[in-house]
């Protein structure tokens, strides 16, 4: 089932059964002359204003994300988690608004016979789903494909686990190996390549899931399959061994028993990726919007100042590869790259102009870049874009760089406040670690410490930007 589909049938499923709850809460409350009330409730408009609030909070939660061969369990208890809290801040709401107008009502403990009737509807209706979206995958409809790197006793032991339970939805198509076996098979199904030529399998294949069961002595392997896949819309697993499960340095799922950990997972919880988009959407547009007096002097000083555009905009690699022109103020002469080709900026680059130096001293010429902000192409922290260029220049010498493209690429980031910008590969180097050190921690409190770090560089005028 596609995820589109599988969202479509949740939100579906979702809209039914709270507004039945809702509609056997109204019956209830109203209709059944039991409780008494000052004023006859509306209907439909607290209906759908109830609506959406949960709607809100399930999307928050990440109710509606993908889960790889997730539990009905697991599922309920989340929902009985995010219902739960939402009835309590319902409750306290209402509490609020009593007290300022003076109101003491005991039907707010209704609420919670309201959260009742919500949590055995709605998950009834997800227990509906999921067992449906499992028949269909039982019989064939939805299912992916999948590959196991690797031909030994632990990629066999995976493979025995999904052949025998067909509700995960994976047909393993082949073995990975490295190894002389290139004719070999277990239980009919081949060993079809080698980890260098991942990237054509998975597009020859269609492959959708890749489950990584090598030996301890094949982790060298490990990064370059990571890189080779990285950039490729597919999940990556990996059977951790007895000493990382033991020690908990392997935080694991399960198929069936057998122990998985997610590569390259979406760290940052599911709320805190929606806040942040609200975020830098809202924060874009009020930029963009009082900027516009600076915008027209700046844009006035760039024509006076030398020929050429006033914009500045360049191809740039965003989240997963995707190409976008990112755009900005332009700070050097026009075309300052014609003669010598893509080149690194450098501390006093005479191709910067002298209204070029004071809008980078103080970013300033970056304020354009609100607009790849409000179109999603970036956020207002991540890792800086880079060219496509030098984005497989580094990967020859760096094969786990493109890790970074993994997150939607940002105006300021760790390593631009940690860091000088790209003199040499040294520095590229220096600042992936703080990319990737950002990525694996990535969380709101970790942009804000970002941006007030970027204030305070801004500030004071340190580093040289490009």
């Amino acid at each position: 089932m596609k995820k589109s589909t599988e969202k479509i049938l949740l939100l579906t499923a979702d809209f039914i059964f709270i507004n039945l709850a809702g509609i056997f809460y109204f019956l209830l409350r109203v209709e059944s002359g039991l409780f008494s009330f000052r004023i006859q409730p509306e209907f439909f408009l607290p209906l759908f204003v109830i609506y959406f609030y949960w709607l809100l909070i399930f999307t928050f939660v990440g109710m509606y994300r993908v889960w790889f061969a997730s539990s009905r369990f697991d599922e309920i208890s989340t929902l009985f988690k995010a219902t739960f809290v939402g009835i309590f801040v319902l409750f306290f709401a209402i509490y609020i608004d009593d007290s300022l107008h003076g109101i003491s009502s005991g039907a707010r403990i209704l609420l919670f016979i309201y959260w009742g009737m919500l949590f055995i509807f709605v998950g009834t209706g997800r227990i509906l789903i999921r067992s449906f979206q499992r028949h269909l995958l039982v019989n064939g409809v939805g299912r992916k494909n999948a590959l196991i790197v690797g031909y030994n006793a632990k990629a066999f032991e995976v493979f025995n686990q999904i052949a025998e339970y067909k509700a995960l939805g994976l047909d393993i198509i082949g073995f990975v190996s490295d190894e002389s076996n290139k004719n070999d098979s277990y239980k009919n199904i081949p060993v079809i390549g080698n980890p260098e030529n991942i990237q054509k399998l998975i597009d020859e294949h269609n492959i959708k899931e890749i489950i990584i069961a090598l030996e301890k002595k094949n982790d060298d392997i490990l990064l370059d399959l990571l890189a080779e896949a990285s950039l490729k819309n597919v999940g990556l697993k990996i059977v951790p061994n007895l000493y990382e499960i033991l020690t908990g340095q392997a935080r694991t799922s399960q198929i069936y028993g057998m122990p998985l950990v997610d590569l390259m997972p979406q760290l940052m919880p599911e709320w805190e990726r929606k806040l942040k988009r609200i975020f830098d959407i809202f924060i874009s547009f009020i930029v963009l919007i009082i900027t516009l007096p600076l915008d027209l002097l700046i844009a006035i000083a760039i024509k006076l100042d030398s020929p050429g555009s006033i914009f500045f905009t360049q191809e740039r690699c965003g989240q997963d590869g995707r190409i976008f022109r990112m755009i900005k103020f332009r700070s050097m002469f026009y075309d300052a790259e014609k003669k010598s080709g893509p080149v690194w900026s450098q501390k006093n680059d005479p191709r910067v102009t002298r209204v070029g130096k004071i809008l980078r001293k103080i970013r300033l010429d970056e304020i354009p870049q609100m607009l790849n902000v409000l179109l999603g192409e970036m956020s207002l922290v991540g890792p800086r874009p880079e060219r496509p260029y030098f984005v497989e220049k580094f990967t020859e010498q760096i094969p786990y760089y493109k890790r970074r493209l993994k997150v939607r690429p940002g105006i300021t980031g760790w390593a631009q406040v940690k860091h000088k910008y790209d003199e040499s590969i040294e520095d590229v180097k220096a600042k992936l670690r703080y990319d990737l050190f950002y990525i694996e921690n990535m969380s709101l409190r970790m942009d804000f410490k970002i941006l007030f770090r970027t204030i305070f560089v801004v500030m004071f005028g340190k580093g040289h930007y490009q």
